[in-house]
Order: C-alpha cells, then structure tokens, then sequence
C-alpha cells in the first residue's frame, strides 16, 4: 500500500482503493429492514440473495482491476440505502466531509462512515449541519481544484455553502449546477445520474435532462460527450464507474449504452444489476466510495 492511504480530487483516476457496504451489511436479509422497501422507492422487495450475489460480482469485478475493496461494518441504525455508499461522505485531499444526506433515512450513514474512515487514517475535515443537506451523489470533481455540485432535493443551497466555506481556504472553487425535477421530490435524482466522468476530458452525459449552464460549463472545460440511449435512462445507463486507464464498470443490462462505449475506445467491464442497482435505483457509482486514486 502506498504512503498515501486516501484522498480524493479525481472521478476518473486510477481506483485503488474503495469502501462498500454489502447488501448483508445493509441488512437486507433482515426482515424488519427490508418491509420498508416501499418507503425507500424501490421498485419491489429486495432479493437478498441474487443481490448479494451481484455484489460480490461487483467487488470481484473492482479487486481485478487492482483496487482494494473495504466493507464498512454493519450497524443498527443502517437502512437499505446504506447500501449505496457513495453519498454519505465527501473524501478531499484534506480530510473526509461528512455530509448530511437529504433523505431522512440515511442521517445516520455519515457519522457512521466518518468514524469508520478516521480507522483507516482518513481524518474528518469538517461536518455539514442543519439546515444544510447534501449527498455526494450531486458532487463531480472536474479538476484538481474544481468541484461541480447539483442543487436538487438531496442537496441544497445551505449544504452547499458549507462545503464552499470548508474548502475555498484549500483553493478549492465550488460551482452549483441546477438540477432538473425529474420524477419529482421523492425519487433520486443526483448530478450524477445525468453525468459520468470518463476521463479527464471525456463525459457520458444523459443530455436532455442537463441544464443548459452544465452543459455549457463542461464544453468550456473541453470535455467530450458520450450520449447514453435513452431507452436505457430507467435502467440507470449513465451510472459508470472510471476504473482509470480507459476501464469502465458498468451495469451489464444497459446493452446499447455500453455499446457506444466501447465504441468510443473504453475498456468497459460490467456486472448484473438488476437487483442491486436497478431495483434500488443505484449504479456502481452509487455502491462505491473511492477513497485513493492515482
């Protein structure tokens, strides 16, 4: 393991290291938990066995391509949705954030996330409070010192002031990008529903769900578009994970949208999602923290 144990300024890095919470440790097998499955948004009752199978397909699918896979341990107070790890915290080059997710349910992932990451020499650089909200899923590094944030329903003005307040001392510039209603208040839309970071010049984007200004913003930049098919938008086709060197990992139901990526020149890999990902509208994004890429 390198001297740097965690960091983070990079969607598209090479992954070395990555914290995950399983569909066992999300309690997904327990029956108290899972008879909420409405309330969550998902599309039916989980099936906890043909999920936890694909996720061992997803760490299986991450351990190949080098990185090393850190399940987060379990915890009573931990909803289904824990299962989608990504939101909770924000790592930085200085210390972890600890976000305070928009849905109710998911308040107790980030202090749960932020103790367990200060066990891994990854320090806290600071706490968003009330009123402020935010999830991690609205938030895209586009360099080194530019972070890109979603105002929507997880993620609001107050959410995202505090995390301007926490790194503008860093050099740090934090942009808003408005997000669109989309279904509405009561399911999960993030910024990276509509945009995934390839590369460092390349971006599949969900194009007709983007404001204007991102979109604009993003050309400026020089960023490249990779359009996914919007058949495959309920199926959650612009959720990918940059492996880095050109590899992607993708949900293997999204035929056509993978079709164009691999077309586009990238080493896409891809594992089923139907029950961890589509049922509860969460990608590989979605399942994975990354908290150390180079």
């Amino acid at each position: 393991m390198t001297k740097t144990r965690c960091n983070g300024d990079s969607m598209s890095g090479a992954l070395q290291r990555v914290m995950l919470c399983s569909p066992r440790t999300a309690g997904w097998n327990l029956p108290e938990r899972a008879a909420h499955w409405r309330d969550l948004g998902f599309h039916h009752a989980p099936d906890f066995a043909s999920s936890q199978s694909q996720h061992e397909a997803l760490c299986r699918e991450l351990e190949t391509a080098g990185a090393e896979v850190i399940e987060i341990p379990p915890a009573p107070d931990l909803s289904l949705d824990a299962v989608y790890a990504h939101d909770a915290s924000l790592p930085t080059d200085y210390g972890l954030i600890e976000l305070r997710p928009g849905k109710p349910n998911r308040l107790p992932e980030a202090p749960h996330q932020a103790a367990f990451c200060e066990t891994l020499d990854f320090p806290t650089l600071g706490t968003i409070t009330p009123p402020g909200t935010a999830e991690a899923g609205d938030m895209i590094w586009l360099d080194h010192k530019t972070l890109l944030i979603g105002h929507g329903y997880r993620t609001n003005p107050a959410g995202i002031q505090q995390i301007r307040a926490l790194l503008a001392p860093k050099g740090v510039d934090v942009l808003s990008a408005p997000l669109p209603y989309g279904p509405g208040p009561s399911a999960c839309l993030h910024l990276m529903s509509l945009i995934s970071l390839l590369d460092h010049h390349t971006a599949l984007v969900d194009l007709p769900w983007l404001a204007v200004e991102t979109v604009e913003l993003l050309k400026s930049r020089g960023f490249q578009f990779v359009e996914i098919d919007p058949a495959e938008r309920d199926t959650l086709a612009c959720n990918v994970l940059a492996l880095g060197n050109n590899r992607l990992l993708a949900i293997e139901e999204n035929h056509s949208t993978n079709a164009r990526l691999r077309y586009a020149g990238f080493d896409l890999r891809a594992f089923p999602g139907s029950e961890l990902c589509i049922n509860g509208s969460g990608g590989p994004t979605c399942l994975t923290r990354p908290l150390l890429r180079r």
